[in-house]
């Protein structure tokens, strides 16, 4: 089965993906998504690129520095974003933030409060709002938890990876592990509701054995929500990989023994296998909402809140307004002379027409709550599903023969094998992988 169907592809955070995103994108296109949206709910993003040290295995759009002046210099550029944005979006409510990176907690406790200030000066936040943050626990001090607590944050996300240390030494992600005990210590102490943590298999010098020590040692915390992630090992791409050992990484089938056993040990212990790499207590949000096939999925994976609209702001941020989705300039100097010259930064973008709208509809629902009923795509659309997606289901008939799902005249369910390969059966409905060429800009499903 793994040689069979590990391909690459995308994690369809979005569909179409972000590859399909083009340049000359304009100001106008968005203000005219934000007029045809619907919605009077936002979730923001902010990323934050700057990171201290160097992780190998890293994909994310980052700046490595200790010059904590260069933060100050950004915020000053993000202010004019903002100020760009906020009148545009003033009849939303924002109902959730999230800080991402790079390492948001290389934010000062100052520079913290002055990016809070200014997102309140510039956005309408709901009295109940969702404050979520990612953590990197080898640069923060232990009173910043009473700091983001006392800005409203609410929810933390902690970068844990693997707690064995040669394969901390491997990757340049050393860390105190007692520390991040007292971390999460401590954000409970501050009323954190929620706690997330972050794994990582597939990184060198793991197994199977050595890594169900880390799932142990995780556990131990007891954690609200765990992100287990697949390391993508793309070198071509990312040239802090190039750093690591690929003689020492494990091989696919003893990735998917991590991974198998990380479902089996995680849900025997409780938690609610989401999907694809996130794990939640059964009374968390995300459970309850999948229960009721109401999860949602954007470019911050799996949410609780797909009655919003999405900003993003920063370099690299995406945001999915209506019918588009828009990305900013990917490099810093390209964001900060963009934001100079025009007083924004939008890059590429993409309008989605009828046939894409249909699509995602699809594979947002065999990802979130791996069952599709034809009948609601088709009261939706207005189409005989399936004559519509002929092509599509003649490609599942394989996957389908090993077990991997069930499908009948009205609907059709993803099975437990199949769930690890809920990425194989998507890619049957999407249009664009039709591009070959293109797989090999996506990290391999295991």
């Amino acid at each position: 089965m793994i040689a069979k169907y590990n391909l690459t592809g995308p994690r369809y955070t979005s569909y179409p993906t972000a590859l399909e995103f083009k340049e000359g994108f304009a100001a106008d296109d968005l203000v005219k998504a934000i007029a045809r949206s619907e919605r009077s709910s936002l979730s923001l993003y902010v990323h934050i690129p700057f990171c201290h040290k160097l992780c190998y295995y890293c994909g994310c759009n980052k700046v490595i520095t200790r010059h904590p002046h260069k933060a100050d210099i950004y915020l000053d550029f993000l202010e004019r974003e903002m100020a760009t944005r906020g009148p545009q979006f003033q009849h939303y409510e924002v109902k959730q933030l999230h800080l991402g990176g790079g390492t948001p907690t290389f934010l000062s406790a100052e520079q913290m409060s002055r990016l809070m200030a200014m997102l309140r000066r510039h956005f309408v936040f709901s009295p109940s709002i969702e404050q979520g943050i990612e953590v990197d626990p080898r640069e923060i001090p232990l009173s910043m938890m009473s700091h983001l607590a006392a800005e409203g944050f609410n929810r933390i996300s902690i970068g844990v990876q693997d707690f064995n240390p040669v394969v901390q030494q491997a990757v340049n992600r050393e860390q105190d592990n007692e520390f991040i005990h007292a971390l999460v210590a401590e954000a409970r102490t501050q009323g954190m509701s929620s706690v997330n943590l972050d794994l990582i298999y597939g990184l060198p010098h793991q197994t199977a054995s050595s890594f169900a020590k880390t799932l142990e040692q995780t556990l131990a915390m007891d954690p609200d929500r765990l992100s287990v992630f697949n390391y993508a090992h793309l070198p071509e791409r990312f040239a802090a990989q190039r750093k690591i050992d690929e003689t020492a990484m494990p091989e696919p089938a003893e990735k998917m023994a991590m991974f198998r056993q990380s479902i089996e040990y995680l849900t025997a212990q409780g938690y609610q296998f989401i999907g694809m790499d996130h794990f939640a207590k059964p009374d968390d949000e995300l459970a309850k909402l999948q229960r009721s096939g109401a999860l949602h999925r954007n470019f911050q994976g799996y949410t609780t809140h797909g009655e919003c609209d999405l900003l993003g702001l920063g370099v690299s941020s995406i945001s999915q307004i209506g019918d588009c989705y828009v990305q900013n300039q990917r490099e810093l100097k390209h964001y900060y002379q963009q934001l100079d010259e025009r007083g924004d930064a939008l890059h590429k973008g993409v309008s989605l027409h009828r046939d894409d709208l249909i699509r995602r509809d699809v594979i947002k629902a065999l990802i979130c709550n791996f069952e599709l009923n034809f009948v609601d795509i088709e009261a939706r659309w207005d189409i005989a599903f399936t004559e519509y997606f002929s092509t599509a289901l003649t490609a599942l008939m394989p996957l389908a023969d090993d077990g991997l799902l069930a499908i009948s005249e009205q609907k059709m369910v993803v099975k437990p094998p199949g769930r690890l390969l809920i990425r194989s059966i998507c890619m049957c409905f999407d249009a664009y992988m039709q591009q070959q060429l293109r797989q090999r800009q996506f990290s391999r499903i295991i």
